[in-house]
């Protein structure tokens, strides 16, 4: 992700504010990767450690890691939304 499109994520996100409901933040605690993407996560790191990723999977790589850094944005949102409402994550 670069810089334009974070900050336009931000602005769309909003990830500092706590205003989901409680039910949309229960829904985004649940969001988690596929154990298959799990494993395809943990293959590309090892590859990656070795030095022997393919330009496409360096590509691929770096999705799983913007994804994953969109999910933790989200869910730090909807933990602090459920806080606000006095409810348990």
């Amino acid at each position: 992700m670069n810089s334009a499109e974070a900050a336009i994520l931000g602005r769309m996100l909003k990830p500092e504010s706590d205003d989901l409901p409680p039910e949309a933040a229960r829904s985004l605690l649940k969001l988690e990767f596929a154990p298959e993407d799990l494993s395809r996560m943990h293959e590309l790191a090892l590859r990656a450690q070795a030095g022997s990723l393919t330009d496409t999977e360096k590509d691929e790589l770096e999705s799983y890691r913007r994804i994953g850094r969109l999910l933790e944005v989200m869910r730090s949102k909807a933990r602090r939304s459920l806080a606000r409402a006095g409810l348990a994550a």
